[in-house]
């Protein structure tokens, strides 16, 4: 016992978080890898190594709470983490987007966004209502109907990052179905926090819908305007310093600063703008260095705790009979309405049955932005007067839902695109995706 209190005190909270980013970086990296050498993307592997080392399956046992157990204050360092990690992956996606491609898709993207959200929101709206108190007789009772509803909002997001590190791991994000996906899920968030902000709206809530509407069309005035802006200056330091350190570091303090105004100033999440501030600089001199440094940066240590936090912060220790069945109810919903629902938009839209099975199934991931919605909209869960639940609480199903859906979604993403035509077989000329040597080359180095 002396001996141990000799050797070992007490960490500070911050060197307790520096060991967890040791065992996640290790053990994410290492399934990863191993999920690669079984033929499944590595974020299954990195998102299943949150699971294995965090508390979520050993709530149960006395003694033993995970190999990570961080408390509230080591989580919210994580947090930040993993969301830095996921700003990364979407302003590297802006960078790395076709703007070209990207206006030739629109028309289609915006339409499987839309579908996207309305019938997963019918769909989680239908199944809320059948767990309500009296089942659809509660539809009469106005708090249940706003309940069902914030249900059915939550099922609207789509978790971008995901979907966008699978389509650059296995070198389709410049694809056709890539780029209509990367812009449908773009749309996707914004629209999804509209429908909240409209249901809020109509429940009473704070901010009335026409100035949630209003915020959202300056943010993208604000994007386009000081993106061109930034994209003159950026310009002008390619061409007189190429390949300068100091253009990269600039790179991420705009990305950064367009995270932080696209959420705390106009209400979108930051990751869109993200995404804008990567759209902006895409196609200069420098693009392809900056990229390298995002990717440098970002996939060394951000990216994998982005996806290894998602298991680390799943909580199983309030599961019941009910929340379990609902649970699993709300996640097939989930999963179901965004494969119908893209998928027929990308079918109405003249797209073929693989293309269209693809776009669905690259729909269904969902992350940081469901937790979002669930978070802003918890107010409308039905519960009476003392504060007693009532209604349906669909944060368990929230986290189901995530963790499967992240698991599923590359999966599914791996089948769709196998024996895929590259474009080389279609046009008959060499190819080489643009970001071989920089987006590429890590996956394949690490399996050595």
């Amino acid at each position: 016992m002396f001996l141990t209190n000799w050797f070992y005190t007490e960490p500070e909270p911050y060197m307790y978080v520096i060991f967890c980013l040791a065992v996640i970086l290790f053990v994410s990296k290492s399934l990863g890898i191993l999920a690669r050498r079984i033929g499944l993307p590595q974020v299954v592997g990195q998102v299943i190594a949150g699971l294995l080392i965090g508390p979520a399956f050993f709530v149960g046992l006395d003694n033993f709470h995970g190999i990570l157990n961080p408390n509230a204050e080591e989580m919210d360092i994580l947090h930040v983490f993993s969301q830095i990690g996921v700003i990364f992956i979407l302003f590297s996606s802006g960078l790395d987007t076709n703007v070209k491609e990207m206006k030739k898709a629109g028309g289609i993207a915006t339409l499987v966004a839309c579908c996207g959200v309305l019938i997963p929101l019918a769909l989680g709206f239908v199944i809320a209502m059948c767990f309500m108190p009296g089942g659809f007789s509660s539809i009469t009772n106005t708090d249940a109907v706003f309940n069902a509803l914030f249900v059915g909002a939550i099922l609207t997001a789509t978790s971008v990052g995901i979907t966008v590190e699978t389509l650059r791991e296995l070198g389709k994000l410049n694809s056709k179905v890539g780029t209509i996906v990367l812009g449908a899920a773009i749309i996707d968030d914004v629209l999804g926090i509209l429908v909240l902000s409209l249901i809020t709206s109509l429940k009473g809530g704070e901010i009335p819908l026409y100035i949630t509407i209003l915020k959202v069309i300056l943010f993208f005035v604000f994007a386009i305007g000081v993106g061109i802006l930034a994209r003159m200056i950026f310009k002008w330091l390619g061409k007189h310093y190429p390949h300068h350190r100091r253009t990269g570091i600039y790179a991420i303090a705009l990305c950064f600063v367009f995270s932080f105004v696209a959420e705390q100033v106009f209400g979108v999440a930051a990751i869109t703008g993200a995404y804008m501030a990567g759209l902006m600089l895409s196609g200069i001199d420098d693009t392809e260095y900056i990229n390298k440094k995002i990717i440098s940066s970002g996939y060394l240590i951000f990216s994998p705790l982005f996806f290894a936090y998602i298991g680390i912060s799943a909580d199983f220790s309030h599961f019941e009979p009910f929340d379990l069945v609902f649970a699993l109810c709300f996640v097939v919903v989930g999963i179901i309405g965004k494969i119908i629902g893209c998928g027929l938009a990308a079918k109405t839209a003249k797209q073929n049955m693989r293309d269209s099975y693809i776009i669905g199934s690259g729909m269904i991931a969902r992350g940081e932005v469901a937790l979002a919605v669930y978070a802003s909209g918890s107010m409308l869960i039905w519960r009476d007067a003392s504060g007693a639940l009532l209604g349906i609480d669909p944060m368990i199903g929230t986290i189901c839902l995530i963790l499967l859906s992240s698991i599923l979604c590359p999966i599914l993403l791996k089948l769709g695109f196998k024996n895929y035509p590259n474009l080389e077989e279609i046009t008959g000329e060499p190819f080489t995706p643009k970001l071989a040597k920089e987006g590429q080359a890590p996956y394949i180095d690490e399996n050595k």
